[in-house]
């Protein structure tokens, strides 16, 4: 199988499928519906045997819980990564009130999340069809979201898990962090990441990059934009005040949750920041 074929096939099913337009049955407000919410993807592509994946397995990256791709998939050659960007609809409406959310992202957030499963499905398919294994660990039943080393929610290690949809796409080239430790591509970092490990082989992609910050210019744009003062230069992102954000979100808007204010209004919304503007 060739990275055209394959990539071609993701980026039609992106296009069409229902999955990525709210129906008119969910929809907060009647004018949502038929809203798009993610545009075409960008996909990288890893070697399974990259040193990154073991480098990762070191405190202070993820740690020792971190899974390799051949612990998840025996035989592994390669791990796609896929940035979904969110449209500029659910972006540009996420702009307005800075102190909450807006419909459209809360949209983007959960049908968003419901689109990955079904996307994750799709890429699977497309694999098995020429005969190949794909495994998604977003929907593989040994994830886990919580690091096994801490109980104590008000730590940043209680909100690691032993896969990390950004760092398998910072080794697959697709971008590098950013204050926010939301990951910045050339589409910026406005948008979801999913992975999948196989044992298809894919010519590695190079990584346009030396450090994981060399997209981000250090502006302080998502620090001034986090209403739960969950950000800072010295820190940079706090969990637990994130989530307390979110779940005050939930309580009223519930089943629907979501912010996003780190990953809109920032210069890196929707393109990566040059390194050499630091």
């Amino acid at each position: 199988m060739n990275k055209v074929d394959f990539e071609k096939a993701l980026k039609e099913f992106v296009r069409n499928s229902d999955g990525n337009y709210v129906k008119k049955e969910i929809a907060i407000r009647p004018e949502l519906e038929g809203m798009r919410i993610f545009d075409e993807p960008l996909i990288g592509y890893a070697s399974a045997e990259d040193p990154y994946f073991e480098e990762a397995k070191k405190p202070g990256i993820i740690g020792p819980h971190f899974m390799s791709p051949a612990e998840w998939l025996p035989g592994a050659k390669t791990v796609i990564a896929v940035f979904l960007p969110f449209t500029e609809q659910v972006r540009s409406a996420n702009r307005q009130n800075m102190a909450w959310p807006a419909d459209e992202w809360l949209h983007g957030r959960i049908e968003g999340q419901a689109f990955q499963v079904v996307f994750g499905r799709f890429m699977e398919d497309v694999l098995k069809k020429e005969a190949f294994l794909g495994l998604t660990p977003m929907l593989d039943s040994r994830l886990k979201t919580a690091s096994p080393f801490t109980n104590d929610k008000t730590e940043n290690d209680f909100y690691t898990s032993n896969w990390s949809e950004r760092h398998i796409a910072y080794a697959a080239g697709l971008g590098t962090f950013g204050l926010s430790k939301g990951l910045i591509s050339r589409k910026g970092v406005a948008g979801r990441y999913i992975s999948i490990i196989t044992n298809a082989v894919f010519e590695p992609d190079p990584r346009p990059y030396s450090g994981i910050y060399d997209y981000c210019n250090s502006c302080g744009a998502c620090i001034r934009n986090c209403p739960a003062g969950a950000i800072s230069k010295e820190k940079e992102k706090m969990h637990h005040p994130c989530k307390v954000f979110l779940d005050s979100v939930q309580e009223k808007h519930n089943p629907y949750y979501g912010c996003g204010k780190c990953q809109v209004k920032v210069p890196c919304e929707d393109k990566a920041v040059p390194c050499s503007s630091k």
